[in-house]
């Protein structure tokens, strides 16, 4: 590639004995940084400088450029500058290191003519071994969970091996005591996708502004546990925009780094020990499968880990389970689909609910569970202590996420500025299904408006 030093030419000089050369380097233009390829870390021009040598100035006839005898010199990072810019960086599995014509966006993809992305993604290394002797594993998974959660849990981490670069709508929650083996089953996996793209973090992590770990086949929040009243609903809000999509792209807030855009293709693991009070789901929830294990420490010999991780390492278990999870039928397996609701996912969601939440959801019934419901229907419906609770201003603010538990959520009106909805010369809130479509929530409001009494 041409410089912009009038008509030379700049060329590499590198040679097979130089451990670090250009070659490792993208100009990353917008903040004038440097990327080193190998580990897509960043450094800035002077450590480039330092590290790598000056570059001979080559004339168009592909001789070296002389002044007094002596060939003519450029810092490495000028060399780079002018052969090897990029313009954006991402994260996308399945793309390849340098993305030609196209940016991200907030919305993905858009084409221009002369750009290239930087992709931060690499791709595992790991060498795939047999797929047949891959059951030492397959066993632990099945020792652990129960057949049908175990079998789940598997296709989920299959598809996060065979497909890193496709989404998969929920969570995995992988729940049980401790020291039965949980993070065992999952060494073998963070290998098979590359251990760069398998980040731990605890749930406050989720919680901070600096978000580089959505850079993540798979994400684990390690000991997901009560974080108080106020946190466990903060914490599963956090969580929704990782672990589905939309959004479709995350926006990456990085030490040292500008802010950008990478493809929200996290797959999600939040594991626990806790049951009654750990994470907090809600009945209508749609995005977390909940495994959960009645073993305990006493059901494992006391040399079968030291068997387990002696075949990881010393069997090539690694490998074999990377085989198993590349090879493994998951034609079957619909990442959009909503996961079943298992046992443990009740325990939990129970453990969660409010005693309010339980009497709303008795007045709900009453009702025949609407498509849309109002708050005076509600107060209607209601007796005792939960009419005057409904009643009480006070609790208006609550109400709100109280109807979210119960599955329903708040419909704007697209007529009206204020969102509400006028019913018998009142303006009012209007709650529809959440497991009914935005077109299909505003059709409902639309009846109820139109004949309260019939709703």
């Amino acid at each position: 590639m041409s410089s912009d030093f009038d008509e030379q030419i700049c060329a590499p000089a590198s040679s097979e004995n130089d451990k670090v050369t250009v070659d490792d380097f993208i100009a990353y233009l917008p903040s004038h940084s440097y990327i080193f390829i190998p580990c897509r870390e960043t450094w800035t021009g002077s450590g480039v400088d330092a590290r790598v040598p000056a570059i001979p100035v080559l004339k168009k006839n592909g001789q070296p450029k002389l002044v007094n005898g002596k060939p003519v010199l450029i810092k490495a990072t000028k060399w780079i500058d002018a052969n090897r810019p990029v313009d954006q960086l991402t994260w996308c599995p399945g793309e390849p290191l340098l993305i030609a014509g196209r940016l991200v966006v907030d919305g993905g993809w858009i084409e221009r003519k002369g750009v290239t992305s930087f992709n931060l993604y690499r791709p595992p290394r790991l060498k795939l071994g047999d797929s047949q002797r891959a059951q030492p594993w397959i066993e632990h998974v099945h020792k652990v969970f129960a057949p049908n959660d175990a079998g789940h849990c598997i296709r989920w981490l299959a598809h996060r091996v065979q497909r890193p670069a496709e989404k998969i709508n929920h969570a995995l929650v992988l729940g049980g005591a401790q020291g039965i083996g949980k993070d065992s089953l999952l060494e073998p996996v963070k290998h098979a996708v590359g251990p760069w793209n398998f980040h731990d973090i605890s749930p406050t992590h989720l919680l901070e502004s600096f978000n580089s770990f959505a850079k993540s086949v798979i994400l684990r929040v390690n000991e997901a546990r009560d974080l108080g009243d106020v946190n466990r609903f903060s914490f599963y809000d956090r969580t929704k925009i990782y672990t589905a999509a939309p959004p479709d792209v995350l926006r990456i807030n990085e030490k040292y780094l500008r802010e950008y855009y990478v493809f929200n293709v996290v797959g999600f693991v939040l594991t626990t020990n806790h049951k009654t009070d750990g994470i907090y789901l809600p009945a209508a929830d749609r995005r977390h499968f909940v495994a959960w294990s009645e073993r305990t420490k006493d059901d494992f010999a006391p040399d079968y880990w030291n068997q387990l991780w002696s075949w990881y390492r010393r069997e090539d278990g690694f490998n074999h389970v990377a085989a198993y999870l590349s090879e493994l039928d998951i034609s079957g397996f619909d990442p959009n689909a909503p996961p079943p609701k298992t046992p443990a996912f009740w325990d939990i969601v129970n453990a969660s609910a409010a005693p309010e939440d339980a009497e709303l959801a008795d007045v709900l019934d009453a009702l025949d569970n609407p498509d849309a419901v109002t708050l005076v229907q509600l107060i209607a419906k209601a007796t005792g202590e939960t009419s005057e609770w409904l009643m009480n201003r006070k609790n208006r603010r609550a109400i709100p996420h109280r109807m979210e538990r119960c599955g329903y959520a708040s419909v704007m009106n697209p007529t009206r500025d204020t969102a509400l909805w006028v019913i018998n010369g009142v303006r009012q809130v209007i709650y529809a299904r959440a497991d009914l479509s935005r077109e299909e929530q505003v059709r409902a409001a639309r009846r109820l408006q139109q004949n309260p009494q019939k709703s």
